[in-house]
């Protein structure tokens, strides 16, 4: 899959010198171990086209960097005869602190390169925090997930997975309904915290970012992600490799699909709302599930012999089917990603919600998947990491100045 275009530019360098093509070079050696978790000197130079002896350059560098580290091969009877090729993997040592607030609890890890979740705390709030609730809780989350690393790890930023509309320029919260918030400079206010550079984005992209580099969307250009939480439904579109974003940075927000006429009223103040009528707390109050429980929603609903309980997902079910198919109609994606507890959704048979394909468009259908995301309820951390990591993966040089 093609990177998103949000990147940051890196100043001071002039496009076509030789430092430009070494920087590139060694962008390019990271980022390919970074999305493959890790592969051999030889590896790269076949994915690269450079030669042996300037991947083998481009390595130190980044070693030396401690972006990565190296291994030999395992001996066994399947390794070819000659000098083995050393394995080089992402550095675990290099973390993003990822912050995600939703309206029952805050939750807070540190994601390493290579999209690794290393640690993980969830914080009940027995409400939506306010901002500067968010920001003291993580501040004692980041103190304890640190305690002991001290000379360990380095830590890049804060990535901050906000569910609610985030402005791309200057990661302002414009608004978070569930919570409450109405335009919280929150990367501000973290960053002043806790010392540290702070990025923030809308969480279902930050999950659909996780799941197109790491998940199910690997090596799609073409994709829409449907995710749902406990503040509510969101999504992400990428088209021909790019993440679709809209002017501010507001696209995508299936949440606000309109699926239900003579619907509950949204906190958006519309009715109808595909996230007014189908909500996490519903099914998992269906299934005796305790909100920190979410984990096991998919599970007890697959498992339920409750009427109540069908009842309730066959309700849900048909508008994901609404919003999906609109989704398809109107992007012609090769995948749709469903994840959070709208997987508990998906189904399988002949109620799948896979088989919505046969509602849309036919030329629109005709190569379409619908899969559920693989990364659970890492997702959405793993994906405030990558965005965090933008900047490093860049300009590998960046780390330099942590």
């Amino acid at each position: 899959m093609s990177q998103p275009a949000d990147l940051p530019q890196r100043p001071g360098v002039a496009s076509g010198t030789t430092e430009e093509l070494r920087r590139t070079n060694l962008a390019r050696i990271l980022g390919l171990v970074h999305r493959e978790g890790h592969l051999s000197r030889a590896e790269l130079t076949r994915l690269t086209g450079l030669n042996r002896s300037t991947v083998g350059v481009l390595v130190g560098e980044l070693r030396d960097l401690e972006l990565v580290y190296e291994s030999m091969p395992a001996i066994g009877p399947g390794n070819r005869a000659g000098r083995p090729s050393p394995i080089v993997h992402p550095s675990r040592s290099v973390v993003a602190i990822a912050v995600n607030p939703e309206v029952d609890a805050i939750h807070v890890g540190l994601v390493s390169l290579g999209g690794l979740l290393i640690k993980r705390v969830r914080i009940e709030t027995g409400g939506g925090p306010s901002s500067h609730e968010v920001v003291e809780i993580t501040r004692a989350a980041v103190a304890g997930l640190l305690a002991g690393e001290e000379g360990q790890l380095r830590v890049v930023g804060i990535g901050l997975a906000v569910p609610g509309l985030v402005r791309l320029s200057d990661g302002q919260v414009r608004s978070a309904d569930h919570l409450g918030w109405v335009d919280e400079p929150l990367t501000e206010m973290m960053a002043q915290a806790t010392g540290y550079r702070t990025v923030a984005a809308n969480g279902a992209q930050l999950g659909m970012r996780a799941e197109g580099v790491f998940g199910a969307g690997r090596g799609v250009d073409d994709l829409v992600y449907f995710i749902g939480g406990a503040s509510g439904i969101g999504g992400g579109v990428i088209i021909g490799g790019q993440l679709l974003v809209g002017a501010e940075g507001y696209a995508s927000e299936f949440g606000h699909t309109f699926v239900a006429s003579n619907g509950a009223l949204c906190p958006c103040g519309a009715t109808g709302c595909f996230e007014a009528e189908v909500t996490q707390a519903a099914l998992l109050e269906s299934v005796g599930l305790h909100p920190s429980q979410a984990d096991l929603l998919v599970e007890a609903v697959a498992s339920s012999t409750d009427a109540r309980v069908a009842a309730l997902v066959e309700h849900d079910r048909a508008l994901l089917r609404i919003a999906v198919r609109n989704a398809v109609n109107l992007f012609n994606p090769s995948l749709v990603i469903v994840g959070g507890f709208l997987s508990a959704l998906v189904g399988e048979g002949e109620n799948a919600i896979a088989t919505v394909a046969n509602e849309s468009i036919a030329a629109s259908r005709e190569h379409l998947v619908i899969a559920p995301a693989v990364l659970g309820a890492e997702q959405l951390l793993i994906g405030a990491g990558e965005l965090v990591f933008s900047e490093l993966l860049f300009d590998p040089a960046a780390i330099l100045s942590v």
